[in-house]
Formats: C-alpha cells, structure tokens, sequence
C-alpha cells in the first residue's frame, strides 16, 4: 500500500457528505493523496469512506479510528477487504479501543475491557479469520490507535504500525523505538496558520483541556513530560503549543519535518477551525501552502 509522508485528517463530525468528498477533491486537486476520517456518532465512517472513494480518482481514505465496540472482527474485516476490493485497495484501516465514556455511556455496552488486552484478543480473531469475499489486489493494511509502549508494542507485534494521536515529535521518537523499522508510524499532528501567539494558544489550551479531561489522553500528556499543573484548569503555554503546530507555513513545516525526522513514515495534519466548527475555506489556506512540493 502507498503510504505518502503528508496526509490530512478530518473530523468528519458535522459534515454534510458531499461536502467531504467536494473537501476530498481539492485535496486531490492540490497533490495530497490520503485524507484520514474519524469514527464518531454520526454517519458510519465505512458508508462515508464508501462514497469519499467513489467521488474522487486516486485519493487513499484512512480511517482514524474504527472503534473496535462498534463492529465484531468479521464485519471488520468484511469493510475492509471490500473496500479495499471495489476500490483497488484505496482504503486503510486504523482500529482503537476507544474509551469508557463512550463505549459504557454513549454507545450503552455492558463494559470496557483492559485497551491492550482487548485489542490483542480483537487483532488475534480477525488474523483467525477466512475472508469468503472477491479478493482486494494486496493485503490490506491496519494500523491501530497507539500511545503508552504496550499499545505500540502491541502495534508492532500484531499490526502493520501505529497511528498516534495528539503527540509530539518526541513521542514520535520514543514511538519509533518501540516500533523497529520495520512498522509503519504513521501521526497526526494539529496545525493552524495564526501567527498571533495569543489567539493561537488559545485554540491549544482548549484542545488541551479536553484532551485531558479524558483518562487515555491525559495518561499520554503526562507521559509525555507534562505537569499536573500543566493540563489545567489554566493550561500552559508550553503544552498548548506542543498539540497545535501554529505560526506562518514554514514553522508549520518545521513541526512537520520534526516527525519525519523522529521516525515518523506520514505525518497527517489536522486543520484546527478558527471557530470551532466546519472549515472555512481560511482555514483552508495553510492545506493549499503545504501542499507545494508534494
């Protein structure tokens, strides 16, 4: 499978589909050739995955993540290999474990198991498994949602790589040790073209405070370096500008080519809206700037 070094990531969430794929075109039109969506409570993200390849010519869709409560491991693999089937193995899989408040709360199942035993004993059936299907042109690929070592261990033993979310090129390092190699590394890291510090770091300390709230990720920024203080209620500079690569397009690159140098294989950008909500076609911009040379 192509594995380009810089890809995009969406939340999805909210999004018209038309909209998305109309999105998914313009990317194709400024060079990208993966755009990575999010498995959330709206549209099925294989329905949506579906209609994003039928509407555009060689886009790869990577989904980030599929929640592994949300389908047995043969429906799995059954989106999976015929995705990958009907559009000549366009499409990549990212599997999580997801957290308690939405598998227990939102989604209403009796319990959350252990993430790293429960993913193991998920990846060990679908490798059990018999695809009865048309076969996809190769294997498809999966990588799975990987931020403390055993998960990345885990990536590295029983996956094709990792799919870190909301690290830092350090993390990135550490990550590729673990991983040897031979695995894919594949990261996502938030940007905004703001060159006001103030305004940047505001959308930072927002996105820091909501991460840590929510045990998965406050357990990765506290491995990361970060203080208890640091996480809030009033988050620090330094962590908000660790999450949220911000300034003009060539500091946004620097925090870019730090991935790649730590080892990462694709670094997918994730635009962060100035309000909050869809992308505006500003938001936009700083997409069509690092577009240049790919």
């Amino acid at each position: 499978m192509r594995i380009d070094k810089l890809a995009v990531w969406i939340n999805t969430i909210g999004y018209p589909s038309d909209a998305l794929v109309a999105f998914a075109r313009r990317l194709e039109g400024w060079g990208y050739g993966t755009l990575w969506i999010n498995d959330g409570m709206g549209s099925d993200p294989m329905v949506l995955a579906a209609k994003i390849l039928a509407g555009t010519e060689r886009l790869q869709v990577a989904l980030g993540v599929a929640n592994i409560y949300s389908r047995d491991p043969t429906m799995m693999q059954g989106a999976q290999y015929g995705l990958n089937e009907q559009w000549g193995g366009r499409f990549l899989l990212g599997l999580g474990a997801s957290h308690q408040f939405i598998v227990e709360g939102m989604r209403g199942h009796e319990a959350w198991g252990k993430p790293v035993a429960t993913m193991r004993a998920y990846l060990e059936a679908m490798a059990g498994l018999t695809y009865a299907g048309p076969p996809p042109p190769e294997t498809p690929t999966t990588v799975i949602a990987a931020l403390g070592p055993k998960m990345l261990e885990l990536a590295r033993d029983h996956a094709d790589g990792a799919h870190p979310f909301a690290t830092t090129p350090e993390h990135t390092a550490m990550a590729r040790g673990i991983l040897g190699p031979g695995k894919l590394l594949l990261v996502e890291q938030k940007i905004l073209l703001e060159t006001n510090a103030e305004q940047a770091r505001t959308v930072g300390r927002g996105l820091v405070a909501g991460l840590a709230g929510i045990p998965n990720y406050r357990n990765s920024l506290l491995r990361m370096g970060f203080t208890e203080a640091e996480l809030g209620p009033e988050v620090s500079d330094r962590a908000a500008d660790a999450l949220v690569a911000w300034g003009d397009a060539v500091a946004i690159r620097q925090r870019i080519e730090a991935h790649w140098d730590a080892g990462a294989d694709q670094v997918a950008v994730q635009v962060m809206p100035r309000d909050g909500g869809l992308l505006t076609p500003d938001d936009e911009k700083v997409l069509e700037a690092l577009a240049t040379g790919l």
